[in-house]
């Protein structure tokens, strides 16, 4: 386990294991993230990372083992509480934003809170403030003509909006070229700490890896501390 992380953390993993069929994907796998702190998961494709995304948002229920989310066992929740605990708590960034993209930047950002349950005129004004602070253009524009970068940024403002105490991003950066990856990784870092939320980060892209606190790899189907960067 992440000694570094001790002290309240909003995530804690403890002897996560998943099997399916003969293979296992999961064995004893520890991982603690405190706020405003961030963890990289890296890997090659099948070594599990998806697997232990699943696990992280309660859409995988391992085998043994436990996932602490803001206090709140989520692998013993009954499926509505693990609902409403996720998305209370949590928020995710996938690879290609998965946004709507006929609806406006605002449009995307605020049903996210609307389907949290918060009042329309407080979400749309949460939405505004959280693009303006990630340099979105936000005022009638479908999020389909927003260029990569803006789209992605569009997406954290969205995985922020209910003020989550965990930030998950699988490949956030995967579909984006240099210089754009770069802006997002410096944004998804930055709002972290900003936001006081715990931060992590599945991807291939060492450059992205190494700008976490702590980096893993996930191989024979645990995490393995990795040092990148000349980092320890």
């Amino acid at each position: 386990m992440d000694g570094a992380a001790t002290v309240d953390p909003m995530l804690a993993v403890t002897g996560l294991r998943y099997e399916v069929a003969d293979r296992v994907l999961l064995d004893g796998v520890d991982l603690t993230v405190s706020a405003g702190q961030s963890a990289a998961v890296v890997g090659p494709s099948g070594s599990g990372k998806s697997t232990l995304l699943g696990c992280l948002l309660g859409l995988i229920r391992p085998s043994a083992g436990s996932v602490q989310v803001a206090g709140g066992d989520i692998v013993k929740m009954r499926r509505r509480a693990l609902e409403r605990h996720r998305s209370r708590h949590m928020g995710v960034v996938f690879q290609f934003g998965e946004l709507l993209p006929e609806l406006t930047p605002v449009e995307n950002v605020a049903l996210a809170a609307l389907l949290g349950g918060s009042k329309a005129q407080r979400a749309y004004q949460r939405a505004e403030e959280l693009l303006g602070e990630l340099c979105v253009p936000y005022r009638g524009v479908p999020t389909g003509r927003l260029s990569g970068g803006e789209r992605q940024r569009t997406a954290v403002a969205r995985a922020l909006i209910n003020d989550p105490a965990v930030l998950l991003a699988d490949e956030p950066t995967g579909a984006l070229d240099a210089a754009t990856r770069d802006s997002v990784t410096e944004v998804l870092f930055e709002v972290t700490r900003r936001h006081d939320c715990a931060l992590v980060v599945v991807t291939h892209d060492a450059e992205v890896a190494d700008r976490a606190d702590r980096c893993w790899e996930l191989k024979n189907a645990t995490l393995v501390r990795r040092d990148l960067g000349g980092r320890s």
